[in-house]
């Protein structure tokens, strides 16, 4: 019996003692691993030139989701935040820019221009390249201004002129089809309805319309001869000489070198010395986020609000944003969740939106407000676009920055229909309502407003339009009666 339990006794500790040299074996391989790979750090090569290709639109934010990163592809907020990093990353010598055919809005060739400029002050370089700029708008060759040099292929067209804008009219075919678009604004300067109730631009809409489209052009126009240490009034005329050809842009001095793309990208790659390879700014951005590098302890969350506002949210059936809105209940809900993390000391809050739901923009700017209210300072960054309920998300932020050419404000409110039952009746279609309840078919698309709904209505959009003013009032800190003048 006692050999039996010297034997037992034995199977059990060399069973024992095989596990834990298994466990010891499993450990130094993971130790190694590791070591491996502090040894490569991010798997980036030592002399790079990032490629940065801005020939296609690019969103201003991701998914508007939360606080994760490299969730979505390149957006203009990865990008700076990308070329920020590279400017303190030895490894990055330079910059090889293509662009020409996005079409790029001013206001983000302004920010994207800006983070080249500031990672040009660190000592390295830009090249820009273009096949042409097709655009008659001034954003593609705004952001090329900012490189060191700026090539394009012979012959290709340079077309940036200025800045326009086009409007249709639908109040003459509404007439027409004897549908009745009922619909209120306020003020005066509260455009986007004008497409149903009117035949042609209000004089308030061309006023304002003028006035923006000359303030891109101005600021677009001192920016590039800043740049490219070129008289503003030479500038605006050579802008005015388009569409014309690379070899007239050349000798306008708005642009360095004729060739073509691969001349560039060398010219670059010699810039950045022996062994320079170009990689991806896309793998550059991947490599950050993959690595660790953006680290643990204090933070700062970036929230991105894209897109039109919404009620609700977008995780209909597991499905989230696709960045082209900004759902109520989303937005609210990472705030909330950046407000109860203690690791994140503030919030900066992206925004690029035309507006929409009043009631998600009110929904989301209680977030903001009680994310304030708990010790969490706000800063909001303002895109191209941040106008009525994207204005009212921001208005009780601690600051606002925006670019010179962001469209921004458009304090008011619009709110009707259009009924289209006498429409129908034309295609020999039939319509009809039935409601119990004094205003059931309130908002039915067949009949129009009543005289006493339209009053209804006309004391919701007065009702609501206090509302903001006394919110931009309060989160500005500006009087009241400032506040209205401004708003209308």
């Amino acid at each position: 019996m006692v050999a039996f339990l010297r034997w037992l006794g034995s199977i059990f500790f060399g069973a024992v003692n095989g596990i834990l040299k298994f466990a010891l074996a499993i450990l130094m391989i993971v130790l190694l691993l590791v070591v491996i790979g502090l040894a490569r750090g991010d798997g980036l090569p030592g002399n790079m030139v990032l490629s940065l290709d801005l020939r296609a639109p690019i969103k201003d934010s991701g998914v508007s989701d939360g606080f994760s990163l490299g969730a979505h592809p390149n957006t203009v907020m990865d990008t700076v935040l990308a070329l920020d990093r590279a400017g303190r990353d030895s490894r990055v010598k330079g910059v090889f820019l293509r662009v020409g055919t996005a079409d790029m809005p001013v206001a983000q060739a302004e920010e994207i221009g800006a983070a080249l400029k500031r990672f040009r002050a660190t000592g390295k370089f830009v090249v820009a390249d273009a096949n042409g700029f097709f655009s008659n708008g001034l954003g593609d060759y705004l952001t090329a201004a900012s490189a060191d040099e700026i090539w394009m292929q012979p012959g290709s067209p340079f077309g940036a002129a200025g800045a326009g804008a086009s409007a249709i009219f639908l109040r003459g075919l509404f007439d027409k089809i004897d549908a009745v678009p009922q619909i209120v604004k306020r003020a005066d300067y509260k455009s986007a309805a004008d497409m149903y109730m009117e035949k042609q631009r209000t004089p308030a809409d061309r006023e304002q319309t003028t006035a923006f489209l000359q303030s891109w052009v101005d600021s677009a126009t001192d920016a590039a001869a800043a740049d490219r240490h070129l008289d503003p009034k030479a500038v605006a005329a050579a802008f005015a000489a388009s569409p014309q050809f690379a070899a007239d842009a050349k000798k306008a001095g708005l642009i360095d070198k004729i060739g073509y793309d691969d001349d560039a990208r060398n010219a670059a790659l010699a810039r950045a010395g022996e062994g320079a390879t170009v990689t991806p700014i896309r793998k550059y951005i991947r490599a950050a986020e993959t690595s660790g590098e953006y680290g643990s302890g204090s933070r700062i969350a970036l929230i991105e609000a894209a897109g039109e506002i919404v009620d609700g949210t977008t995780h209909h059936d597991g499905m989230i944003g696709d960045g082209n809105t900004i759902a109520g209940d989303d937005m609210a809900a990472a705030i909330r969740q950046a407000t109860k993390d203690p690791a994140v000391k503030a919030i900066l809050l992206r925004i690029d939106s035309p507006g929409g739901s009043v009631t998600a923009s009110d929904q989301i700017l209680d977030a903001v407000k009680k994310a304030q209210a708990a010790g969490k300072p706000v800063v909001v960054s303002m895109g191209m676009l941040a106008a009525s309920g994207g204005y009212y998300i921001a208005t009780s932020a601690n600051k606002i920055v925006a670019d010179p050419a962001t469209l921004t404000g458009s304090i008011g409110v619009l709110t009707g229909k259009v009924a289209i039952g006498k429409s129908l009746g034309l295609l020999g279609v039939g319509a009809d309502d039935i409601g119990v309840g004094k205003n059931a078919l309130f908002d039915s698309s067949i009949n129009p407003y009543t005289p006493e709904q339209l009053a209804n209505l006309n004391g919701q959009a007065d009702a609501i339009y206090a509302d903001f003013t006394q919110k931009v009032a309060a989160g500005r800190k500006i009087p009241l009666a400032q506040v209205q003048t401004i708003a209308k």
